[in-house]
């Protein structure tokens, strides 16, 4: 039996590993699932249903798949495994012959969550390579094995568009067979849906066996949907109808991942040691800890080189959500902002006083920094690369989650969200919001503020 001092001695590294997979893999799964962005799972007009097909092709079932979809005169979408599509390009022909849609699942069946983004991009390089070369077309749909992505991941919408399910009906498991898939399938119906079933049954945690009840029970199903005049499209038909317009989340559902990112953000403050300036007023969140990262020129001449301690500030999002939803127009907000850091300088000043190291500057990033500049702040680009990317993704899906306007928000001028690297000298911050010597006086015999 593990003794108490080990496993207390092992729970860094297992809330590392769980803060790496969160912000790796989970957060952003949730994300696109929950909230719809930048992926296809679910249609919003009467027009059909979409039949779609992975882990193929395989040489047993697909055959009969393929027969199946030309008995009932139907077109589907089979994303397809690159290194399946090697071995069996004969299938690919039949498929493109056939008129169905291919995509690209990976080139093997790895989920995304385990493998680095270089590791990704080779798989879908692969994946496009062997279609291309099977059938000359650049496949552009994608559905990343399981449906899960990593956070890199988002930066492939440019090139592909992310295809997920809205009904899943467990067929690559044989208990229940051909009856459970059928009702499962019936029951879904009447409404539109991205059906996901799959024509192999090699993958991890598949029956080898399973495909057979599919196919009954497909056969089924379409049998009955043909009596009642259901149409079958292929995702880019979906796509061209809708125009590409998602659903947006309701109301429940975003206040529900409001309160789940809240409730990250109070666990993410523990982790790092992150506390507010001022209890009775948490309008910022702190920490004091070394700056990595080029030099920066600060306002008062001085320099804010890596190495040198500066308060990390972080603004507090619940208040950024209230006054969010206070405002009329972005323009309102940054003036209710600039009016809220501003009282709040003063407080700053002080408690720099009661930090014992030796604090060279302010530090923050933002995404809302119109009139930082008069408030004495120095504003910086974000140095291009990874961390600049990921930066810019996380303000942007927390101004899309707190905004009411959520996504349509992110699409009037973008251009202006842009984050900033916000500074601000001691010096100039104690020079420019020097408390009164009688309230120093008086805070030097108080208690300091946590």
């Amino acid at each position: 039996m593990l003794s108490r001092k080990y496993v207390i001695g092992l729970q860094p590294l297992l809330w590392s590993i769980f803060l790496v997979l969160l912000l790796y893999t989970i957060l952003p799964t949730l994300t696109v699932r929950l909230l719809g962005l930048w992926v296809y799972k679910k249609k919003v007009a009467r027009d059909g249903i979409a039949l779609t097909f992975d882990d193929g092709p395989d040489p047993d079932f697909t055959p009969q798949l393929l027969d199946i979809l030309s008995k009932y005169q139907i077109i589907a979408t089979f994303f397809v495994l690159g290194s399946k599509a090697e071995k069996y390009p004969e299938l690919i022909q039949r498929i493109h012959h056939e008129g169905h849609l291919i995509g690209i699942h990976n080139y093997v069946h790895w989920t995304n969550a385990c493998m680095t983004p270089q590791k990704v991009r080779k798989q879908l390089k692969d994946s496009v390579a062997a279609i291309e070369n099977i059938i000359g077309v650049t496949p552009i749909y994608y559905r990343p094995p399981w449906g899960i992505i990593n956070v890199f991941d988002l930066f492939l919408v440019h090139r592909f568009r992310l295809v997920f399910w809205s009904l899943m009906v467990t067929d690559w498991r044989s208990h229940g067979g051909t009856e459970r898939i059928k009702s499962k399938l019936l029951a879904k119906l009447q409404s539109n849906q991205i059906i996901v079933l799959h024509d192999s049954g090699q993958t991890f945690g598949a029956n080898r066996d399973a495909p057979h009840y599919m196919l009954d029970a497909l056969d089924a199903f379409l049998e009955i949907c043909t009596l009642r005049r259901v149409t079958f499209l292929r995702i880019d038909t979906y796509l061209h109808l809708l125009q590409f317009k998602k659903r947006a989340p309701s109301r429940r559902t975003k206040k529900f991942l409001i309160f789940i990112w809240l409730k990250w953000e109070r666990v993410f403050h523990w982790l790092f040691n992150i506390r507010p300036i001022d209890v009775d007023n948490q309008i910022f969140y702190s920490r004091v800890r070394k700056y990595h990262g080029k030099t920066i020129q600060l306002g008062s001449g001085e320099e804010l080189n890596s190495g040198d301690l500066v308060i990390e500030l972080h603004f507090n999002n619940e208040k950024l959500h209230q006054l969010i939803t206070e405002s009329d127009s972005m323009f309102q907000l940054a003036v209710q902002m600039k009016q809220a850091v501003k009282s709040f300088m003063p407080t700053l000043t002080q408690h720099v006083h009661f930090i014992p190291e030796k604090v060279k500057a302010i530090y923050g990033i933002t995404m809302i920094h119109r009139g930082s500049k008069q408030l004495g702040f120095t504003l910086t680009e974000l140095p291009k690369g990874i961390f600049s990317r990921v930066t810019q993704f996380y303000l942007k899906l927390l101004l899309c989650l707190l905004h009411p306007n959520g996504r349509d928000r992110l699409k009037m001028k973008s251009e202006l969200l842009s984050p900033r690297i916000a500074t601000i000298s001691t010096q100039e911050l104690c020079k420019k919001y020097a408390v009164s010597v009688e309230l120093i006086a008086i805070s030097e015999h108080a208690v300091p503020i946590s």
